[in-house]
């Protein structure tokens, strides 16, 4: 039998790195095979800047009459020894000296390498396994920082062998039916412990793990998700996590990388609204994101506008963070911010153009409330829209979207006053009377419906309202006909549609499809025509000459007050049907229908 060491002997010829690892593979592979043992195994020797290799020069055996004697292989080695060179790397199998018979047991090893793969099996045992070799290398390593803190270099190669048992943690986010037993094992401790590590690139390690354990993409159900995730925030998860981010330094690459997962392990706790609430209140993670977010950059981050997307969720998913940051003044922040696209419209496709967005939303969820109207009045968040509504493109339909939601539930007539004080009625009406999108049209009816509701009787702002629906001779009552006429077109074929998918349903079938039903009607503009609607039940009531001027186009039309009525009364019965809806709506609609 050939021995291992003749395998590897042969001419003189240029090897190139390929070959050296596949050959020093399949030699440590022959080595169990043949249960040879060698001695040593050189690496090859230095390359020069070109790759060709730097030696003693001997002629090659494969001669080449255009290349220099320079150009030759380097010396060949003791007789126990291996030294390789380059060449191409599709030239695994040709040349350089590897013959067919190495060539058949590098194939059967590597299939051999295949299989052992396939069979590796992720249990109980694995993860024990792991476990334990995770736990000694964290333990290992903490020893030694303990013994030579003052001698960094008796400690590092513990902490690369510790970064490499992090990372092969990942594999665990593969599968999650392991999570219990890796909260049993004590491994979750040992693991969140790691983000208060000296070495921000150990911290920084732990953070992404955290962050690929506990993603949507794991596929965890909801119970292997919520017992890894008690473990770690039992673990102090959620206030080392705003220590480090306090730490990292996002000059610094690593650190940005850092700062980016953070963020995302908090993303990922905010889809349960109980974790997100107590990110809110019970952390420092609001404040933090407001400073992050007012940090001048240029171009725009990815990690700031992730800070912008980050408070948008939090607003967005309980209402104990939109008081917490009222309290700490972060509606004036997301106003200042904002002004800067008063004129300036963010690149399309770009991350700012995001974070504009994620401004307007988080502002969208603030001004709902009672404070947050108060504060949106008092920080000029309403002249701030109107500029918009005057001068700005990207941002118009936004400010659009903005004042309609400030306008909205009770307390609204301190923005609609401050609104109609503001000159703010002129380019209202100047965008009702010219043709918007779908989205644009039901804000400004819902704008125009909001003020007709929340602004005080006989107050000069209401007269100044109703005036401008009586001025150039109700053209901005025949626009809403106009508006009214087509939306009800369009609701009165989907409701032809519905009436034949009726046809033959059993009422239990009826009451399942119910609901899509209603979504395709409003799609249709169904919210459209019952806002036109109200605007002309408020004016009946108000305003003789507007009665009259309703009164005349609905007889063109052969049509009565007994249209706008049941269009009320429907409003009404949908109302009936949600216990969230305040009283005062229904007594609003009621009153309303008893001038029709």
């Amino acid at each position: 039998m050939t021995s291992i060491d003749d395998l590897f002997k042969g001419p003189n010829v240029n090897w190139n790195l390929r070959k050296i690892q596949v050959c020093q593979a399949a030699y440590s592979k022959l080595v169990n095979i043949a249960k040879t043992k060698l001695d040593e195994i050189y690496k090859f020797s230095k390359m020069t800047a070109n790759g060709s290799p730097k030696g003693k020069g001997r002629a090659s055996v494969v001669d080449d009459d255009d290349e220099d004697d320079t150009a030759a292989g380097p010396e060949l080695p003791p007789p126990d020894e291996v030294d390789f060179g380059p060449t191409e790397e599709d030239d695994r199998f040709f040349g350089g000296g590897i013959t067919k018979h190495t060539a058949e047991i590098l194939d059967f090893m590597d299939e051999r390498g295949d299989d052992d793969a396939a069979a590796e099996k992720f249990d109980s045992a694995w993860l024990r396994k792991l476990a334990l070799s995770f736990e000694r290398r964290v333990s290992k390593n903490a020893e030694l920082r303990a013994k030579f803190e003052a001698e960094p270099q008796k400690f590092m190669s513990s902490e690369a062998d510790l970064d490499s048992e992090i990372k092969a943690l990942s594999i665990l986010s593969e599968h999650p039916e392991l999570y219990e037993e890796f909260v049993k094992l004590g491994c979750v401790n040992s693991l969140v412990g790691l983000l208060s590590h000296e070495n921000t690139d150990i911290a920084i390690d732990a953070i992404q793990i955290i962050s690929e354990l506990t993603d949507e993409d794991a596929e965890a159900d909801e119970a292997e998700w919520d017992t890894l995730v008690k473990a770690m925030l039992e673990a102090d998860l959620l206030e080392l996590l705003v220590q480090n981010l306090g730490r990292l330094d996002e000059d610094n690459e690593p650190d940005r990388q850092g700062v980016y997962h953070a963020l995302n392990v908090l993303e990922n706790l905010t889809s349960q609204a109980r974790i997100s609430e107590k990110i809110g209140l019970e952390t420092s993670v609001m404040s933090w994101l407001l400073k992050r977010m007012q940090l001048r950059e240029s171009p725009l981050s990815q990690n700031k506008q992730y800070a912008a997307e980050l408070l948008e969720i939090l607003l967005q998913s309980a209402l104990t963070n939109r008081k917490r940051l009222l309290e700490l003044d972060g509606l004036d922040v997301l106003l200042q911010l904002l002004s800067g696209y008063r004129k300036r419209d963010p690149q399309k496709g770009t991350e700012e153009e995001e974070y504009m967005e994620n401004l307007f939303a988080s502002l969208t969820y603030v001004v709902r409330e009672s404070e947050g109207k108060r504060q949106f009045v008092e920080f000029e968040g309403v002249e701030l829209c109107l500029i918009m509504l005057r001068e700005g493109k990207t941002s118009k339909p936004r400010a659009l979207r903005l004042l309609d939601h400030a306008l909205q539930g009770p307390d609204g007539g301190i923005v609609g006053e401050r609104m109609v004080e503001a000159a703010g009625l002129k380019p209202l009406f100047g965008m009702i009377m010219k043709k918007q999108d779908g989205p644009s049209t039901e804000h400004l009816l819902g704008i125009l419906s909001a003020l007709l509701q929340s602004l005080p009787a006989n107050s000069a702002a209401r007269i100044r309202l109703l005036a401008k629906f009586v001025e150039k001779e109700y053209e901005k009552i025949e626009r809403l006909f106009r508006l009214r006429g087509e939306y009800a077109t369009k609701v009165a074929t989907v409701d032809k549609e519905i009436e034949r998918e009726r046809a033959g349903m059993t009422s239990v079938d009826q009451e399942d499809r119910e609901g899509g039903w209603l979504s395709r009607r409003l799609d249709a503009g169904l919210f459209c025509v019952q806002s036109i609607d109200l605007i002309f039940a408020w004016l009946i009531a108000e305003d003789d000459g507007a009665k009259s001027k309703i009164q005349s186009v609905l007889a063109n039309k052969d049509e009565s007050f007994a249209l706008i009525k049941a269009s009320l009364q429907e409003q009404l019965q949908s109302l009936s049907n949600s216990e969230d809806e305040a009283d005062e709506t229904k007594e609003m609609l009621n009153t309303l229908m008893g001038f029709l």
